[in-house]
């Protein structure tokens, strides 16, 4: 007999007969994900100026920004926590920043619950430049107009890397709501 619908059983996250959701890989794919880009720039070599881009805290806005209310809002006093051990920076800078980053996109999100993907990057580019500038200042160096021009290339390269951060994140997302087989 053949079936009206052959895709009836199935949809965008696979088979749904005798398969669920991994609650293991539901809840590690954001955490790990912000973690192991938090670890990343480690193992970039630059020259005097930092060029490359905080690509933990990139990560958190992203995961934040397009699956909101996924990580909670105390989410970003671990992973800070944990950035702050191979950043470089002075230990709670990341932790008092990526804290202040989650709240204030709450606080976003209260008022605009609705956004277009230009809003997002709006709101993610004001929060990465905040950032990039603010650590420069909780760093401990004399900041002057030298060290902000030489933050300048950074802070661009952060902003501009949005919409692959996003598209990152919503290709993690479908891998953590593939569904896998269930064993009795």
């Amino acid at each position: 007999m053949e079936r009206v619908n052959p895709s009836a059983r199935r949809d965008a996250y696979g088979s749904r007969i005798n398969r669920v959701h991994s609650p293991v890989r539901a809840y590690s794919i954001p955490t790990l994900s912000v973690m192991a880009a938090s670890i990343l720039p480690f193992f970039f070599v630059s020259g005097g100026v930092a060029i490359i881009p905080p690509l933990g805290f990139l990560m958190l806005l992203g995961w934040r920004l397009v699956r909101p209310g996924l990580l909670p809002v105390w989410a970003g006093f671990p992973l800070g926590l944990f950035d702050d051990l191979f950043s470089g920076q002075p230990f709670g800078s990341a932790i008092f920043l990526w804290s202040a980053a989650v709240i204030a996109i709450e606080i976003t999100e209260t008022q605009l619950p609705r956004r277009s993907f230009a809003q997002d990057w709006t709101i993610f580019g004001l929060i990465i430049l905040a950032y990039i500038f603010s650590a420069a200042l909780l760093s401990g160096s004399d900041v002057s107009l030298l060290i902000i021009l030489a933050l300048g290339p950074q802070a661009l390269l952060s902003v501009l890397l949005f919409p692959i951060i996003a598209r990152m994140v919503a290709r993690l997302d479908r891998i953590r709501l593939k569904r896998v087989r269930r064993v009795h």
